[in-house]
């Protein structure tokens, strides 16, 4: 199965929150053996990419970005969620959060499962989290990395504050940054502070993850 020869019904679908065709191109697509990766890049990020850019040019109401962004998250939910945890756990950690008042998290979400098609252990905190809760889950889990998805640009101070505190308690933690954000700035970050890494594709998040699993010894699960 191609993506490409569904990918205007499914748009068209998407902007009409028809769940039911959405969820029936991701089956199909799943069933013929696409990889979740390839499904996640093509369909999900590419359609509410061009959903953000209709919103932007006014062709489209927030209403109808926000429709196309809950039945984006419930097609992941209910067709695509379940296929996640076949993999054999290879004793690695994740936790993946947004910051606080950053309220895009299907950008996170994709990290957290790509990462689970890889045999990681995840811990997706989703939208909005604050300091607090973060440093606690750091503290309660000890995982091997922390990812951070950004969206919003005007978000990236609260970002740099997020990334100072954690060192301050997690010098060698290693930081995964990622989103939309990106396009426009903040690239530098990796260059500013220690073991911080900035990725612009899900591609480049597989490469690393593959990468970091040769750097350290397993975990025993």
């Amino acid at each position: 199965m191609k993506i490409n020869d569904h990918y205007n019904a499914y748009l068209a679908s998407l902007l009409r929150g028809d769940r039911a065709f959405c969820a029936n191109v991701v089956r199909q697509a799943l069933a013929a053996g696409m990889p979740i990766k390839t499904l996640y890049s093509e369909l999900f990020h590419t359609s509410l990419y061009q959903v953000g850019q209709l919103w932007q040019t006014n062709q489209i109401s927030v209403a109808a970005e926000h429709l196309a962004t809950a039945t984006t998250e419930s097609v992941m939910s209910q067709v695509v969620a379940p296929t996640l945890f076949s993999h054999d756990p290879i004793g690695r950690s994740m936790i993946v959060a947004c910051i606080a008042n950053e309220f895009h998290q299907i950008g996170g979400r994709m990290v957290a499962d790509i990462s689970e098609t890889k045999g990681w252990d995840t811990y997706f905190m989703g939208a909005n989290t604050p300091m607090v809760d973060l440093l606690n889950m750091i503290e309660k889990q000890r995982a091997d990395v922390l990812a951070l998805s950004i969206a919003v640009f005007f978000n990236l101070p609260t970002l740099r504050n997020v990334i100072e505190e954690v060192r301050r308690y997690y010098p060698d933690l290693p930081i995964w940054l990622g989103g939309q954000m990106f396009c426009w700035g903040g690239q530098e970050l990796s260059e500013q502070y220690s073991g911080v890494s900035v990725f612009s594709s899900l591609n480049q998040l597989e490469i690393e993850l593959d990468r970091f699993d040769n750097l350290k010894p397993l975990i025993s699960p």
